[in-house]
């Protein structure tokens, strides 16, 4: 009997632990219900605080806008598509994303988290064990995106089934490098919860924080902003 019952409370899958983490979040089909989503915060880089405003039409189109000493960066999707402008790095005006932006910005689009709903988007996933994340048990799922096959690790708490850590890979000055981000400040918005707190590691050094202060669902948003300038 005891050795039935270790095994039992050991034979969860991917998908199991994966329902739970929605669940915990306020479940996937309220988060599909939210037509629009506009947040507001600010981005924590090399000593600045920069103004941030992310605007969703969920599934189809995302815009971030951050203000730097006066201009904006700008990162647009939809529909496939997408461009930036980015003063700072070369672009002045507005420039196409390469594809590995538009696969990125093709997930963002999505207001539930790609792990949620990896089978209609086409995603694979691998249950990895478990692994302890600054003290915190979790359960380590892998997802391999169909799309360009770049792998993403998620850390989801045993205890509460939240989202604690990601780690993926970026392009970052024309190199690839792998990104820790570490989730924290849940809070809860008309019953579907979110991290407000986004805190992103290269190599166990924090390279920008993403705090929200606003989230706001359902709001007037024209498609015309995120078509190229």
């Amino acid at each position: 009997m005891l050795c039935f019952v270790f095994v039992s409370a050991n034979s969860q899958t991917a998908d199991d632990i994966i329902q739970k983490y929605s669940k915990a979040m306020g479940g996937l089909t309220a988060f599909n219900a939210i037509k629009t989503m506009k947040m507001t915060g600010t981005v924590s880089t090399q000593g600045m605080d920069l103004p941030l405003t992310v605007q969703i039409i969920n599934g189809k189109a995302v815009r971030n806008d951050v203000e730097v000493m006066g201009q904006s960066v700008i990162n647009s999707y939809k529909d496939g598509k997408g461009w930036k402008i980015n003063p700072f790095a070369g672009a002045p005006t507005a420039t196409d994303m390469t594809p590995e932006e538009l696969v990125d910005f093709k997930s963002q689009a999505m207001i539930s988290n790609q792990l949620m709903d990896y089978k209609t988007r086409g995603h694979k996933v691998e249950l990895l064990g478990q692994e302890d994340v600054e003290g915190i048990k979790t359960n380590k799922i892998k997802l391999t995106n169909k799309d360009d096959n770049k792998v993403t690790t998620y850390f989801i708490s045993v205890a509460d089934n939240t989202l604690v850590k990601s780690i993926g890979s970026r392009e970052i000055q024309g190199q690839q490098m792998d990104v820790e981000t570490f989730f924290s400040d849940l809070k809860e918005f008309n019953g579907l919860k979110f991290p407000m707190i986004r805190n992103q590691k290269i190599q166990g050094q924090t390279f920008q924080e993403i705090k929200m202060s606003t989230v706001d669902f359902n709001v007037p948003i024209d498609e015309k902003i995120f078509d190229k300038k």
